[in-house]
């Protein structure tokens, strides 16, 4: 060493980033606390397959046909019986499940069917097979692969199908509020920031994507990874970064925070390893954390997010020798506060035992009283708007309430944007929104009565298609509904007169022999005062199962379809997506008549069978005599 070198240069000390998330550890529950031999979907799907809240775990199950999963009571953990009753209605196996935040009874499936179902579980768990759904909704053109519930506004589901539309739906009203097809490619993930007024979407263009809801258009867009792989993303709560997990071009796997202000590069990245399964982002906006749980790993990794650089700083990992299939998270009012349990995953095995395990994170704690540090105020189960209020341009920021005792801690601030601008033509087809009510009676009627409309310059009722005049009912209904009129668009009156009737529909009854549905088409109806009095119906409208259709575009009758003959292209598309919807109904009622032929042909040869046996007992008895 020369001597201008001298005295050497003193080396930086090593100092380690203090948190009090560091020592974090995972607690996996005992046997006798899992919930095993469930039958979890084998499905391909880069979905999560279980959901939690305090009260049911839901775990999507592989089936025979059509698609199922079960909901079990937190509470009563063991061996699950080969039998169990499970929620079935779906045509297509069930691709992703998600629990109402603000009603723990309340569950939203999609399929790959193309629908999305609403389903209400009772209080202690089902005790049958439910196939009656509340709300289903048809509009997606390919299956349905995601869905997310509104943080803070009630009734507003968004659904995510692979023919590239967002759609967003308003549950209470059964009719979607807004389709949103800004992209070009299939979508991989969707993810709501914390008062809703914007979502973040990954593609198979390698594009991520900040959308606004109410008008449809894409706010802000970038190449987020650079992998041919499945990335997801997860907003972090009310800051304006997003986290994505995806692939480098090396197939590592790679995380990477992004500002959405300034969407050129991110602020960080860093990559994980070389494993290939789809890593699925879980964040904790309460206490900045974000967890990593990979399909296919045993292992799940956690993180801190802080406002400096390097912004993600890793804090522990929970190793295990179970990889999994798929993993559910319980909300912070559900969490045991006394064992100091900041998280609780429900970790799906990939072995065939089918076993949900219970897994909390535990932060270590000397002293058994109230941490506030670790439990800040979490959102509440109460909605801070009402989906009216959402529509028209309010956004506002969740209820919180304190963990310690259950009291509401803040007043949010209402903000205002713009009001939801739909966008018509985005749907090809008219989907069908159906709502289900139990029908009581040993006899139920399949017959589907409409009136005829009595405007004038018309074409006859009976000269029109029938989803035409489905539409023009709708319609009217629609323009008149606030006008004062005796109109009730929950109630279907039937004529007893078979001279008003104008058409009918047959359909399959359900498999349930307890309870037996009726299909009715939503439609306006004359009030009873403007009936003659021998023509006033005496059918109880609660017994009777509602189907509303719904028609894209403008709430006017059609005028553009003059004697029912369709001349633009959308009207040709409409038309002929009616028809083959009417063909369906049409087959569907052959396949019934040819079931009772069956039965039928079955009961006579068993009648002659009994009678020639009787026959043949009187002559051996007359014998014998």
């Amino acid at each position: 060493m020369y001597l201008e070198d001298w005295p050497p240069p003193k080396k930086m000390a090593f100092r380690l980033r203090s948190s009090k998330f560091r020592h974090v550890y995972g607690n996996p529950s005992r046997r006798e606390n899992c919930f095993e031999n469930i039958k979890i979907s084998r499905n391909a799907h880069d979905s999560s397959f279980c959901a939690v809240n305090p009260k049911f775990v839901a775990i999507v199950t592989e089936s025979g046909g059509g698609g199922s999963f079960i909901t079990i009571p937190v509470n009563k953990p063991g061996r699950v019986e080969t039998n169990f009753p499970k929620v079935c209605g779906h045509r297509g196996p069930v691709l992703d499940i998600k629990w109402y935040p603000f009603d723990d009874n309340i569950i939203a499936s999609c399929s790959d069917d193309a629908t999305v179902k609403i389903w209400q579980i009772p209080d202690g768990g089902l005790k049958t097979n439910m196939t009656e759904w509340q709300v289903d909704l048809h509009g997606h053109q390919r299956r349905v692969g995601y869905l997310e519930w509104h943080p803070t506004a009630e009734n507003i589901l968004l659904s995510a199908g692979f023919d590239n539309k967002c759609i967003l739906w308003n549950i209470e009203t059964a009719e979607p509020i807004n389709i949103i097809n800004c992209h070009k490619d299939n979508i991989h993930s969707i993810n709501w920031n914390r008062d809703g007024s914007l979502f973040s979407t990954t593609s198979k263009d390698k594009m991520l994507r900040v959308v606004d809801p109410r008008s449809g258009e894409t706010a802000a867009e970038t190449v987020a990874q650079s992998g041919p792989r499945i990335s997801k993303c997860v907003f972090l709560g009310d800051t304006s970064n997003i986290l994505t997990c995806g692939f480098t071009r090396s197939c590592d796997r790679q995380i990477a925070l992004w500002d959405v202000r300034h969407f050129s590069n991110p602020l960080s990245t860093e990559e994980i390893d070389t494993a290939c399964g789809t890593l699925f982002p879980i964040y904790d906006h309460d206490i900045r954390v974000v967890y990593l749980a990979g399909k296919g790993d045993g292992n799940i990794r956690y993180f801190e997010i802080s406002d400096e650089a390097p912004h993600i700083h890793y804090l522990n990992q929970y190793m295990s020798p179970h990889p999994q299939r798929g993993i559910g998270v319980m909300p912070k009012r559900g969490l045991d506060i006394a064992k100091h349990e900041i998280a609780r995953f429900y970790k799906l095995h990939s072995s065939a035992r089918g076993v949900c395990e219970p897994l909390s994170m535990i932060v270590p704690r000397k002293s058994d009283s109230f941490q506030a540090d670790v439990y800040p105020p979490t959102p509440s189960s109460t909605p801070s708007l009402t989906a009216d209020e959402w529509i028209s341009g309010q956004s506002r920021e969740p209820i919180l309430v304190s963990l310690k005792d259950g009291h509401v801690s803040n007043n949010p601030v209402i903000t205002t944007a713009k009001a939801v601008q739909k966008k018509d033509g985005n749907i090809s087809h008219t989907p069908v929104i159906t709502t289900y009510k139990a029908t009581k009676g040993q006899t139920p009627d399949y017959t589907t009565l409409a009136w005829k409309d009595k405007g004038q310059n018309q074409v006859p009722a009976n000269k029109l298609p029938n989803s035409v005049r489905n539409i023009q009912r709708l319609s009217e209904s629609v323009k008149n509904t606030g006008s004062g009129d005796h109109m009730n668009e929950d109630k279907i009156r039937l004529l007893e007169d078979e001279e008003k009737l104008i058409m009918s529909q047959t359909l399959l009854p359900s498999t349930d022999d307890s309870r037996t549905l009726a299909k009715k088409t939503w439609m306006s109806t004359p009030s009873p005062i403007d009936l003659p009095a021998n023509q006033i119906p005496n059918t109880n409208p609660e017994n009777i199962h509602v189907v509303k259709v719904w028609s894209p575009g403008s709430d006017t009758p059609s005028s553009g379809i003059p004697n029912g003959i369709p001349k633009t292209d959308p009207e040709l598309r409409r038309a002929y997506f009616q028809q083959l919807e009417e063909i369906r109904s049409l087959k569907q009622e052959v396949g019934l008549k040819d079931k009772r032929i069956r039965q039928l042909e079955d009961e006579l040869r068993k009648c002659k069978s009994e009678t020639c046996n009787g026959q043949l007992e009187e002559q051996v008895s007359e014998s014998s005599c």
